[in-house]
């Protein structure tokens, strides 16, 4: 499975992923990458969160995009 495709499944189950769970889970470490591309096809909004020594992106899976 590529990695891309491993992302999109976890998004649609877990409905978030973080970079440290991509490179743990799934050896992603070009997460802001991937999810640049699934923005093309599905809603995904990111939120920053403040960790204790750092601020990262959550990544939140809204579903699929629709032409309206």
């Amino acid at each position: 499975m590529n990695k891309t495709k491993a992302v999109l499944e976890h998004l649609q189950r877990e409905e978030s992923i973080t970079s440290w769970e991509a490179i743990n889970k799934y050896r992603a470490t070009r997460l802001s990458a991937i999810i640049f591309n699934l923005r093309a096809r599905y809603d995904i909004r990111t939120i920053m969160m403040d960790g204790e020594d750092c601020r990262y992106a959550k990544y939140v899976y809204h579903g699929e995009k629709h032409d309206d």
